[in-house]
């Protein structure tokens, strides 16, 4: 299935001209890459994976709107699966790509 389009133009229309971010098609979805390690992707039926701190990332679960990500039926340590319902507004949709964005800024650089 393929990414949800809308959900893409609205990350993009959030980090577009600030430096180090790029995006990349990858697993069906829309990565979107800080230098070079993403921080957040656009997934189906907008939904978004959020990398996050693996401590700080539990408290943000409410097991309906943000959940674990799980791929090929196994929990991604440090994603996050935020549903479009916790995406409504673009005050929503920042905080997450922010969440994403700090994490990755305090890894390596690639």
């Amino acid at each position: 299935m393929a990414y949800d389009e809308v959900l893409a133009q609205r990350i993009h229309d959030l980090v577009d001209g600030e430096e180090g971010w790029t995006s990349k098609k990858m697993f069906g979805g829309l990565g979107f890459m800080l230098h070079g390690h993403m921080a957040v992707a656009a997934g189906s039926a907008g939904s978004l994976m959020v990398r996050a701190d693996p401590a700080q990332g539990e408290q943000w679960l409410d097991g309906d709107a943000v959940r674990p990500m799980e791929m090929r039926g196994r929990e991604m340590t440090g994603w996050l699966l935020v549903s479009q319902d916790a995406l409504a507004d673009d005050d929503q949709l920042e905080l997450w790509v922010d969440r994403g964005a700090t994490y990755v800024r305090t890894l390596p650089p690639k």
